[in-house]
C-alpha cells in the first residue's frame, strides 16, 4: 500500500524551486554541488509547508526533464533527502515527502506558535496583537448579563442572534450603506465566512481570483477547497491595484469568485481607493464574478488624517455583485471568533441553508460579547486602543529594521497590521528557516503567493514592539547573515528574551 497522500508534479515542482533565489555567492565562497542545491530546495518547500508531507514526488526522470538536469543529479539529491530523513521511498509505489523523526510536521498556514514557546522565539508569524483590555472582560461580563433567555432556548442560530444582525445591519447603515439585517449571516470568524462562501460559489475546480501577493490562511483555505487559483498581480509599494490587469483576468479567465483585501491590504498594507474600488466592481459585473471584499482590517488606520473610501458594496447598489466579510478578530482580538457576511437577502439564506452541513452556528456567548460592545460604544474605544497599540509597534519595528537591515526595501502603510519587505535579494525561505534557529519566527514571501511567487520578500507584523522589536530586528539580521554566507549558527544558539 503505498504511503503518500498527495502528489506533487515535475512541472509544479519545478516552479516552486526556480523561484528559489539566494544572493549571488560572493567572493571566495563556492556554490554546492548541483544535487546539493536540489535537495536543499525540496527540503525547504518541505520545511515551510509548501510541498506537503506524505507528498508523491516524480519520477527521477520526469524531474530531470522539467529542471534541464541530468537524472543523475535529481538521483543524488533524492538518496540525500532520505538519508537525512526527507524522503521515503518504496519500490514500486515511488517516493514520498517526510520529516525526520522527532520534528514537529510543517503547518500549511500561519498558526500561531503556543504560549509555552514564546519564551525563547520572537513569533512574527502570526498578525493578531493581545486583548485590548479591559474591553474583553468587560465585554464578557455583559455577555454574562445577557445569556440567561438565551439559555433557555436550544441555542442553535444558523445566521446569527438577531439583534446581533441588527446591530451589525446598522453599522453598515452608518456608514451610508443602507442594510437590513435579513442581509448580514453571523460567522465564526472571517475564515469561517469565506470558506462558507467559497463551498457556495466556488466547486472544486472552480476558478478564483486572488490579489498577488494576498493573505496566506486564506489562499490555503482555497487550494484545500480544490480551486484553482489566479493570480492578479499588485502594484509596487502601496500604490496597491492594477485596473487595467484585474479587468483583463477578469474578462478572459472568467472566474466564478474574485477575492480583495481593499482595506490595508494583507501582507503590504496598500489601501484601495473610490476609483479602484469602483473600477473593480465595474469589471467584476462586467465577468459575472461574485466579487468577495474582505473588511476585516477596515477599522485599523493608524496615522492621523487618512480618509477612508465607501466600502466596497457601496459601489453595489443592487447588491448583486459584492459580497462584504468582516471580523471581530482583526480589530479587537483573535480570540474573538466573530465574523459576518453581508450580501444580497437569497445569498443569505443560501449561506445559511449550507451551514447546515458545516458548523450550525456561532457560539453565543461571543456574539453577544460582540454586540455588547457594539451597543454601548466599548467598540470604539476598544479599537482606538488597538490602533495605539499597532502604531507604536510599526514606528518601532520600522525603526528597528531600518537600523539593523538598510539595505532592505519596504513602504510604511498607513494603516493595517502588516509590512511588506523585499530582503535585499535574500531567499524569504531561507531567512525563515535560519530564523527558526535563531529564536525568530518569521513568514516568507512564498506562502503569500501563488506557486512560488515572493521569494525575496518577508512579512513583518506590527504585533511586538520596545525592546521585543528591537531584538526581532537583531534576530532577523542574524538570519541574514546565515543566509548570506551559508554558515551555521553558533553553539549559543538563540537567546531567551523576556518583554
Amino acid at each position: 500500500m503505498a504511503q503518500w497522500t498527495s502528489a506533487v508534479g515535475a512541472a509544479q515542482l519545478a516552479r516552486l524551486l526556480k523561484s528559489q533565489q539566494d544572493r549571488p555567492a560572493g567572493p571566495g565562497s563556492r556554490r554546492p554541488p548541483a544535487y546539493r542545491a536540489l535537495a536543499d530546495g525540496i527540503r525547504l518547500l518541505v520545511l515551510e509547508g509548501r510541498v506537503p508531507v506524505a507528498a508523491r514526488l516524480p519520477a527521477e526522470r520526469e524531474l530531470a526533464l522539467s529542471l534541464s538536469v541530468s537524472r543523475t543529479t535529481v538521483a543524488a539529491a533524492y538518496e540525500a533527502l532520505r538519508a537525512e530523513g526527507f524522503l521515503e521511498s518504496r519500490r514500486g509505489a515511488g517516493s514520498w515527502t517526510a520529516v525526520p523523526a522527532g520534528n514537529p510536521v510543517p503547518a500549511r498556514g500561519l498558526e500561531p506558535l503556543p504560549p509555552e514557546a514564546l519564551g525563547s522565539i520572537i513569533d512574527l508569524g502570526c498578525a493578531a496583537l493581545p486583548a485590548p483590555e479591559p474591553w474583553l472582560t468587560r465585554a464578557v461580563r455583559g455577555a454574562l448579563e445577557e445569556l440567561p433567555p438565551y439559555a433557555h432556548t436550544h441555542g442553535d442560530y444558523p445566521a446569527g442572534l438577531p439583534a446581533l444582525r441588527s446591530m451589525i445591519a446598522e453599522r453598515y447603515t452608518a456608514r451610508g450603506i443602507p442594510t437590513m439585517p435579513e442581509q448580514i449571516m453571523v460567522t465564526t470568524g472571517a475564515m469561517g465566512a469565506i470558506d462558507a462562501i467559497c463551498h457556495l460559489f466556488g466547486g472544486r475546480g472552480e476558478r478564483i481570483a486572488v490579489e498577488s501577493p494576498s493573505y496566506a490562511n486564506i489562499l490555503q483555505l482555497m487550494r484545500e477547497a480544490g480551486a484553482r487559483l489566479v493570480p492578479v498581480a499588485m502594484a509596487e509599494g502601496l500604490a496597491g491595484w492594477d485596473m487595467d490587469r484585474w479587468r483583463q483576468v477578469l474578462r478572459e479567465a472568467a472566474p466564478r469568485i474574485a477575492y480583495v483585501v481593499a482595506d490595508f491590504h494583507n501582507p503590504t498594507g496598500a489601501l484601495a481607493d473610490e476609483d479602484q474600488r469602483r473600477r473593480l466592481v465595474e469589471a467584476a459585473r462586467s465577468a459575472g464574478t461574485v466579487l468577495v471584499a474582505d473588511e476585516t482590517m477596515s477599522e485599523l488606520w493608524l496615522d492621523d488624517g487618512v480618509e477612508m473610501p465607501r466600502p466596497v458594496c457601496g459601489f453595489d447598489p443592487a447588491g448583486s455583485t459584492v459580497i462584504t466579510v468582516g471580523s471581530a478578530s482583526k480589530a479587537f482580538w483573535a480570540g474573538m471568533r466573530i465574523g459576518w457576511v453581508r450580501a444580497a437577502p437569497d445569498v443569505i439564506r443560501s449561506l445559511v441553508a449550507a451551514r447546515a452541513y458545516a458548523d450550525l452556528g456561532t457560539p453565543v456567548l461571543e456574539q453577544l460579547a460582540v454586540n455588547w460592545l457594539f451597543s454601548t460604544g466599548g467598540w470604539e474605544q476598544a479599537v482606538e486602543l488597538r490602533r495605539h497599540q499597532a502604531r507604536q509597534n510599526r514606528d518601532d519595528l520600522v525603526a528597528a529594521v531600518r537600523r539593523e537591515l538598510p539595505e532592505w526595501e519596504f513602504a510604511v502603510p498607513e494603516g493595517g497590521l502588516t509590512l511588506w519587505v523585499r530582503a535585499g535579494g535574500l531567499s524569504g525561505s531561507r531567512l525563515a528557516e535560519a530564523g527558526e534557529r535563531v529564536g525568530l519566527r518569521v513568514p516568507s514571501g512564498p506562502r503569500f503567493g501563488v506557486d512560488g511567487a515572493f521569494e525575496g520578500y518577508v512579512r513583518l507584523p506590527f504585533t511586538v514592539g520596545g525592546a521585543v522589536a528591537e531584538e526581532a530586528a537583531a534576530r532577523l539580521a542574524a538570519a541574514a547573515r546565515i543566509v548570506e554566507s551559508g554558515g551555521t549558527v553558533g553553539a549559543e544558539g538563540p537567546r531567551t528574551f523576556v518583554a
